[in-house]
């Protein structure tokens, strides 16, 4: 076979990969490792944004399971059947003092996440304005975020040499490239007695869905939130033994 026709058939498996790849729907979202999950590893202290948010309890974080936040923990003595209402709270912004996202972001980013929540929420709990009997208390934060480079991260996901050079850049830096990321943390409280039921610290950092191809420079942070959004409810579910739609 003559070195021409091999280059064209290796475009060809390329080209082939790729088309394979986007027909799968690649995740909008993945994984990541925050900063407080590195510092539990390595036995080094929780970074400052997640003790000032999550006071002493944060000492209390472990690894939390497969498909779930980066870290964890649910009071094993909560008494969930007791509790029909949420009292959600404003989302807060618990960045290190040089974080790069600017203040008039910061306050879009933690609206936007915050209306999120409150939409998802509503489909299956009751939301009040006041602290009380049966009711939970749900704070969040973002802790940082991280801004994809709109472009280069459009071509990283289309066009399918590039995007199979990028997933496979993955597999090396547990990461894609020019993706932009979201770092969050909450805390589940009785509104009455501040007992804490579940706390939890997770980061995602932009996937190769289709969806976060035409991406604005805070879309892969958007698409974290819009995915904690929907797993907080979820998993509150969950804990109170309600079947998941």
């Amino acid at each position: 076979m003559n070195s021409s026709r091999k280059k064209v058939l290796a475009g060809v498996a390329a080209a082939g990969l790729a088309a394979a790849l986007l027909a799968s729907g690649c995740s909008t979202t993945v994984e990541s490792t925050p900063g407080a999950a590195k510092a539990l590893e390595s036995g080094g202290p929780l970074p400052s944004s997640v003790t000032g948010f999550l006071g002493p309890d944060a000492s209390k974080l472990a690894p939390g399971p497969e498909g779930g936040a980066a870290l964890v923990w649910i009071n094993p003595d909560a008494q969930w059947a007791s509790y029909t209402r949420i009292q959600l709270m404003p989302v807060e912004f618990w960045a290190a003092a040089d974080s790069k996202v600017p203040a008039a972001d910061q306050a879009t980013l933690t609206e936007y996440f915050y209306n999120q929540l409150q939409t998802n929420l509503a489909k299956s709990f009751t939301l009040v304005d006041q602290p009380g009997p049966g009711v939970m208390t749900l704070r969040v934060a973002l802790m940082d975020a991280t801004t994809a480079v709109p472009g280069l991260r459009t071509i990283s996901v289309i066009v399918p040499q590039a995007r199979v050079l990028n997933l496979a850049q993955s597999m090396v830096t547990d990461s894609y490239a020019f993706v932009g990321s979201a770092e969050a943390e909450m805390k589940l409280t009785d509104s009455v007695n501040g007992a804490l039921l579940v706390e939890a610290v997770d980061q995602r950092a932009g996937g190769m869905g289709l969806k976060s191809a035409a991406s604005f420079q805070w879309g892969d942070a958007q698409n974290a939130m819009d995915y904690w959004a929907q797993k907080i409810p979820n998993r509150i579910s969950q804990l109170q033994g309600k079947t998941q739609s």
